[in-house]
């Protein structure tokens, strides 16, 4: 499992350019149900925004020891010093990091020890002026980096409510399947030696032939997004389509997070689509149905929280699954974190519509339940 810096009481969108101001930060899982057991450094930084210059990723300030977060004084308000040199309407993300160095407040997905530490965190832009009314933040944003060809980077931003809104935040499965993605692309040896349904996989996502992709329950969009950005480094794999899709209130935060990482893919066919895409909803949307043989790939992360809609998700990959023909059945790739060992029922249920996944990888992170990544197809055609 991940741990997670985030802000359970985050600065205002407007402050004054003197003192100090006041936040309350926070170390926790995903869902914010279990605080982190034990001490934790947490470092500040301050990213000036410029909407004028273009560049990879945020830069910082040097960061700054600000406090140990322990679950003793999880409520504690922590004053953080102002920008040094800061002048009347300059703003200013605040950036807290889990240790200063190098780039910390970047996550990289290809790191072998990814989530040994809590994830850093940038909050939205702060106004610095005397004037006008502060108002409360209610998004945040995390940064992290792929690897492209060449010692080139790619870097998403991915934006995330506040809120307890399920579809609007960053889950485990989301950032550990993408990072075994990355992996996946740029390690190809290594990782289908010994795996067959990772070639399956490599093969589905990852050819430079037109691909055809769908990713179920997409929330912020991270998977969609590093499989397009992994996609546009093949020059010739200009034809298929990412879409991704989920409920209607995960729209607007999906679309503006594919609209901000736009830069990141080398044409329409790599860039995420998102459509709305409701399980319960007895037909597939007229887009879906429409793409010329089916898909190559369905993709998915953490989509078993809810054992009650295993039936629609089921019934849903079955259609999507009759959309190929019986010569190309898609390969599901499936990421996974156990919360509740009813979820596993899944796996029996979707043997009964002829789907036997297998899984081949996994990323540990900082202990506790790992990221599980399977992979399958349906070996009786639906």
């Amino acid at each position: 499992m991940f741990f997670y810096i985030s802000f359970l009481r985050p600065p205002a969108t407007q402050s004054y350019p003197s003192g100090s101001i006041s936040i309350t930060p926070q170390v926790a899982n995903d869902l914010r149900t279990e605080l982190f057991d034990g001490a934790q450094e947490i470092y500040y930084s301050w990213s000036p925004v410029n909407p004028n210059r273009a560049e990879p990723y945020p830069a910082i300030t040097v960061p700054q020891k600000l406090t140990v977060w322990r679950q003793s004084s999880a409520y504690k308000e922590i004053p953080v010093p102002l920008p040094q040199g800061l002048r009347e309407g300059q703003s200013y993300r605040l950036v807290l990091t889990a240790h200063g160095q190098g780039r910390p407040h970047i996550i990289n997905l290809a790191a072998s020890d990814l989530g040994i530490r809590p994830f850093p965190v940038l909050s939205m832009p702060i106004l610095f002026s005397s004037r006008g009314r502060a108002g409360k933040q209610e998004q945040i944003e995390r940064l992290y980096r792929i690897p492209l060809q060449a010692g080139a980077n790619g870097f998403l931003t991915v934006r995330e409510q506040t809120s307890f809104d399920l579809d609007k935040t960053i889950w485990d499965s989301g950032i550990g399947l993408s990072s075994w993605l990355v992996q996946l692309a740029q390690e190809p040896d290594q990782m289908t030696s010994n795996h067959a349904q990772a070639s399956l996989a490599r093969e589905a996502l990852f050819s430079t032939n037109s691909r055809t992709i769908i990713e179920l329950g997409a929330g912020t969009g991270i998977v969609s997004l590093t499989i397009g950005a992994l996609r546009s480094t093949a020059p010739d794999a200009r034809k298929g389509c990412i879409i991704t899709t989920d409920l209607e209130s995960a729209m607007p935060l999906l679309e503006h997070n594919i609209s901000a990482n736009g830069s990141l893919f080398n044409s329409p066919a790599m860039r995420p689509r998102p459509l709305v895409l409701d399980w319960d909803d007895e037909t597939l949307p007229q887009d879906v149905v429409a793409v010329d043989e089916g898909f190559d790939a369905i993709v998915m992360a953490d989509v078993t929280y809810n054992t009650a809609s295993f039936p629609s998700l089921v019934r849903t990959l079955s259609a999507l699954i009759s959309l190929s023909p019986p010569y190309k059945s898609p390969v599901i790739v499936l990421g996974y974190k156990e919360r509740d060992a009813a979820e596993r029922t899944l796996w029996s249920m979707l043997e009964d519509v002829g789907v036997k996944l297998e899984k081949i990888g996994q990323r540990e992170g900082a202990g506790g339940q790992a990221v599980e990544v399977w992979i399958g197809r349906c070996k009786v055609h639906v």
